[in-house]
């Protein structure tokens, strides 16, 4: 008997198998979405591969919102049911949960070369169970995280990604690019993704986009125009993580991940004068840690730890 666990984006879709408790990383397994129609072809092909094992559980972890059983990958035309996974593997539990939910239940298990510490909080200050997982890459969402009295904890589903962005990130948009850029930039993810410094450097330069790592690439080799659109986007970045702290106050973590969250971890004297230069409450990010989720397997064994 065994249970199915997967972690899925728009790219790429991760299985893997997870047996008396734990991940058999043997049967880990990464497919490319373009090769199959859905991801109910995944599965098959997947338990195929394993010898048709027992399933008798199921937690997916999806890069789309997730309501009533239902979801739908954001960048890429599939959709996922609870009920149709229950039937393709006649497992007796199947849950479906989006992929920040499930970088949130792994986070407590997060050690080693899996964590980065990107800045340490004072010894001696007030935590109170709360952390808050930042992605950012493809799109933007979060995930607070909530440990409740005997251990047990609870993530809270978001959609931050589509709310508009905070007046000072607005303001500051206004005074580099003007106002009618800046209006380019109506959402967080749109500001926060990695299409967002794509934008940013665009409109900065006058020049047609260019993929967003090229840009940190120019930038860390010295290119002068890349160099300053990195340096305002990390601003910016700094600025979003100060009122996400504020927000959620996430006095047990405050944990990066995605493309945009390593490239930035890098880049931390851009990113942490933005994140305390309000005076304003100061003292609640300065108590808040800043990790890297650096673990690839971070959403697998949330999906484990979910179905407790």
């Amino acid at each position: 008997m065994a249970i199915l666990l997967a972690d899925v984006g728009g790219t790429n879709a991760r299985l893997a198998l997870a047996r008396n408790g734990m991940i058999d990383a043997e049967t880990v397994t990464r497919f490319r979405g373009d090769d199959f129609r859905s991801f109910d072809d995944v599965v098959q092909q997947f338990l195929q591969q394993q010898d048709d094992p027992r399933i008798t559980s199921v937690c997916i972890a999806v890069a789309g919102p997730v309501s009533g059983g239902i979801a739908q990958l954001t960048n890429r035309d599939w959709d996922f049911s609870e009920e149709r996974l229950a039937r393709l593997t006649d497992a007796d539990q199947v849950r479906l949960i989006n992929d920040l939910t499930a970088l949130g239940y792994a986070t407590p298990a997060l050690s080693g070369d899996g964590i980065g510490i990107l800045r340490e909080a004072p010894e001696g200050r007030h935590r109170n169970g709360q952390a808050l997982v930042v992605g950012a890459g493809t799109g933007f969402n979060v995930c607070a995280v909530k440990v409740l009295s005997g251990g047990r904890m609870t993530c809270l589903e978001a959609e931050e990604g589509h709310t508009h962005l905070p007046a000072l990130i607005m303001q500051r948009l206004q005074e580099e690019l003007g106002a009618v850029k800046a209006r380019e930039f109506f959402s967080v993810e749109e500001t926060f993704a990695g299409r967002g410094l794509s934008r940013l450097h665009a409109l900065r330069c006058d020049a047609e986009p260019i993929r967003s790592e090229h840009i940190a690439e120019a930038a860390a080799a010295g290119d002068p125009e890349a160099d300053a659109t990195y340096r305002l986007f990390a601003e910016l970045f700094g600025l979003m993580c100060r009122d996400l702290a504020l927000r959620f106050m996430p006095m047990d973590g405050m944990f990066l991940a995605g493309s945009v969250g390593r490239s930035l971890s890098n880049r931390l004297e851009l990113l942490i004068p933005a994140f305390l230069m309000q005076e304003q409450m100061r003292r609640i990010p300065e108590n808040v840690p800043l990790m890297l989720i650096k673990d690839d397997m971070a959403a697998l064994h949330g999906c484990l730890a979910a179905l407790d």
